[in-house]
């Protein structure tokens, strides 16, 4: 046998080993440009709002996913999201880019674990092929579709002049169960909440929101649709009367000369308020809604979503209810002991998937859980199922803080499977803050100086160890550790829980100090948001700052999101004696070449749309006339523009001296948020970003107990101080704090630690400690003990 000697000369494809970035300049970018060897874990760094993800979402990752959509059809393109050429002079090297970002998945009510993971798929075909009694094809096992049946005939023309009736017939046999149509829960409307039955419709009986009674739209359909007595009190009504005014199928009705549609007041009341995600409602509407209407679980199903000849149909005692409402850990156990020969390539994908769940620390989710109530950590989790098991090898994972919502002792985990991808031979970018994550990085790009426009430039390339000695804000807060409180508050009262037992909560019975910063921890799924969310009574006392995300248009901004354009407006106005309206790009001042957005959109089909500044009012947003007056020298158009810090000093004195709006802006520093400019579109905020908008506008609330999930999601190390000190702030002012935290740092500086656990799912629910960070660090007695103290440095006992 004879072998070649191998030649010193690289083969020039393996010469490909670097993504190149040159003259990235979107958002606030500087003409970055970076090296990233591929096959490696790099992990970005920076400050919030340095930059990090403008670089790998909006430049590395936005390329791929262009160039790939590029190589279909145009007709297929047609249906894609068109995606514009990022601003970069030169992107080279670049592979395939999955990305797995942290946003919520979609709330739909029909969408859960199973479906959004295509797990609910495999498990439909398993018990069409091995249940009995059989029902079925998979569809008929599945929530999300009905059993349909029709009939009818068709003629079919045979020769030149025959021609012959046939008769056909189509049966579809579906899951779903009738009553609550595949949504487990059904509502039930409080007529009390909509109308006063004391009077007529003509006295004004609808308590309905902005039901006016000139309202031609609303109240005019019922007064002036002849099917109703407008000045018959509605407790008078005849049954017929009764039955129209509240189940009337939809007719046409003419109203003052109008055509209009009439129909029954509950199904009006569903399209127009329950159709919408409540976190979209303005908030008195939100706030009737959650008075209207309360959702019961579906007497019919119990919840299941599925009809009762489905739950019926059995493999070995379990039905495909039964399968979907176990935790995913007891599910791959159950499918582990199924030996079936005609289904087992279906098994060892049933198994494979399961088992990922169990992997990545999500085996306490079951998969009827609905998508929506996922956390942003546990969604990123769920979509990372998709490609643990793939064989796909060189290809670019992004992934978005995937340590979010992870307990210290998941972190490891994680690790793990982010350096297991990687070894595939992978190219895995991270934007994290995490220092347990960083830490196991080949290459570190590390953003900054500062944040919005003192950021946007590259502070530091290279290892780990380069970075602890680079000097920079990562560098030197990397090996920060917040000691323990010398000295807790004492608390002023409590709020008692008793017999808890939302989802896996075990009975339990738990005191809240008042008057504290309280932090609620425990690995992922102990049952901290259950304790939380579902004890804590929710009354005005009550302000809840979730990670539910923020929903706004690209007109919204940090000023009308806050409120904080309206004190404005009114100060332009009493300054030039104009409307106030006039100094809103949503209202009477917007220029009228572009409405106010400042761009001029023009749609190219498949083809990325094009956004150009705006010749008339050259990005201004507003008319001409309206930026001829001036507000302490500067128009409205340049206010818009002042980061957040300059605005509080412009307002606070002066010819411009606004004492509302520069409350806004005090507690908008507070946060963090000092370098947002007051007109940067909402749609461009990071998801930590989001957060601390809403805290923010949250603390000028008058409530007395503050409950924050996971404040720390999305910020440097040196932002945590600042955020413990505004924490702290709160507290002093008599305010009570209730932080559900996985930061070692914000538990450390805690009065009181509630910890639950010790596992997740069933294996959680119960308070494993309570007592000061003190006692927990001394006692050891639970995981998060342990890495506290070894994040305190405490000394072995």
């Amino acid at each position: 046998m004879t072998t070649d000697t191998p030649s010193p000369a690289p083969h020039p494809a393996d010469s490909h080993d670097l993504i190149r970035v040159h003259g990235a300049r979107e958002n606030n970018l500087k003409d970055v440009s970076v090296e990233i060897p591929k096959r490696r874990l790099t992990v970005f760094t920076g400050v919030s709002g340095s930059g990090k993800s403008s670089l790998v979402f909006d430049t590395i990752a936005a390329e791929s996913q262009r160039m790939i959509n590029e190589t279909y059809s145009a007709f297929v393109q047609g249906f894609m999201p068109t995606l514009a050429r990022p601003e970069a002079d030169l992107l080279e090297g670049l592979t395939t880019a999955i990305i797995v970002d942290q946003q919520r998945m979609g709330a739909d009510p029909r969408s859960t674990v199973g479906t959004a993971t295509d797990t609910n798929a495999l498990l439909r075909i398993l018990f069409s092929r091995l249940a009995e009694p059989h029902v079925g094809p998979p569809g008929a096992y599945s929530f999300n579709v009905a059993t349909v049946s029709a009939s009818g005939g068709f003629r079919v023309e045979r020769g030149a002049e025959k021609t012959k009736t046939e008769k056909v017939t189509f049966n579809r046999t579906g899951g779903m169960c009738v009553r609550c149509e595949g949504r487990g829960s059904v509502s039930d409307i409080d007529l009390t909440q909509l109308y006063d039955d004391s009077k007529s419709i003509a006295e004004g009986a609808f308590t309905i929101p902005g039901w006016k009674s000139d309202s031609v739209w609303t109240v005019g359909v019922y007064a002036q649709s002849g099917f109703l007595d407008p000045n018959k009190p509605i407790r008078e009504f005849t049954e017929k009367e009764m039955r129209d005014f509240l189940y009337g199928e939809p007719t046409k009705v003419k109203v003052n000369g109008v055509n209009l549609t009439y129909e029954g007041l509950i199904p009006k009341i569903q399209k127009s308020f329950l159709a919408k995600d409540k976190e979209a409602l303005q908030p008195h509407i939100r706030a009737f809604v959650e008075r209207a209407v309360t959702f019961t679980t579906c007497p019919d199903c119990d919840g299941t979503r599925l009809t009762e000849a489905v739950r019926a149909s059995k493999i070995a005692g379990i039905s495909i209810a039964d399968a979907c409402a176990m935790e995913i850990r007891d599910l791959a156990e159950w499918v582990r002991g199924l030996d079936e020969p005609s289904v087992a390539p279906l098994l060892t994908a049933l198994r494979g998937t399961l088992e990922s769940f169990v992997e990545i620390g999500l085996g306490y989710l079951s998969l009827d859980r609905p998508a929506g109530t996922l956390s942003g950590g546990e969604a990123q989790r769920v979509k990372m199922i998709r490609h643990l098991g793939s064989a796909l090898t060189d290809v670019t994972y992004v992934f978005d803080e995937p340590t979010i919502g992870l307990h210290p002792h998941d972190i490891q985990r994680m690790n793990e499977l982010l350096l297991r991808l990687r070894d595939k031979g992978n190219t895995v970018l991270v934007v994290e803050h995490k220092p347990e994550t960083i830490a196991v990085a080949d290459h570190v790009v590390d953003l900054g100086p500062g944040a919005g426009t003192a950021g946007g430039t590259v502070c530091f390339e290279g290892t780990v160890a380069g970075l602890r000695a680079s000097g920079t804000v990562t560098g030197r807060h990397l090996d920060d550790r917040a000691a323990l409180k010398e000295e807790v508050r004492k608390p002023t009262g409590a709020l008692e829980i008793r017999g808890a037992s939302a989802n896996n909560l075990r009975d339990v019975d738990v005191d809240i100090p008042l008057g504290t910063l309280v932090v609620v921890t425990g690995v992922a799924g102990s049952g901290k948001s259950s304790l939380v969310h579902g004890s804590i009574p929710a009354d005005e006392n009550v302000v809840f700052v979730d990670q539910s995300p923020i929903r706004g248009s690209r007109r919204s901004n940090p000023a009308t999101y806050t409120g904080l354009l309206d004190p404005i407006r009114k100060a332009f106005a009493k300054a030039s004696g104009a409307k106030p309206a006039l100094f809103s790009p949503n209202s009477e001042g917007a220029c009228p070449a572009c409405n106010g957005a400042g761009v001029v959109f023009t749609d190219l089909a498949m083809m990325a749309g094009v956004a150009t500044t705006c010749e008339e009012c050259e990005g201004r947003r507003f008319q001409a006339s309206v930026l001829e007056h001036r507000l302490g020298g500067r128009n409205i158009s340049e206010v818009l523009a002042m980061p957040v810090t300059e605005a509080e000093e412009f307002f606070s004195a002066g010819e411009a001296r606004t004492p509302a709006a520069h409350r806004i802006l005090q507690r908008l520093a507070d946060v963090g948020l000092g370098y947002l400019s007051l007109g940067q579109p909402l749609t461009t905020l990071s998801g930590g970003e989001r957060q601390r908008l809403k805290l923010a506008t949250h603390m000028g609330d008058k409530g007395g107990l503050y409950v924050l999930d996971e404040p720390t999601t999305g910020l440097h190390l040196a932002d945590v101080e600042q955020l413990l000190g505004l924490l702290d702030r709160l507290v002093d002012a008599g305010k009570s704090v209730v932080v559900i935290e996985h930061h070692q740092a914000v538990m450390a500086h805690a009065d009181w630690i509630i910890d639950l656990g010790p596992g997740a799912g069933h294996d959680g629910g119960r308070v494993v400690f309570e007592g000061t960070p003190a006692d927990l660090v001394a006692a050891r007695s639970t995981l998060t003990g342990e890495h506290l103290a070894a994040y305190v440095g405490a000394s072995g006992a």
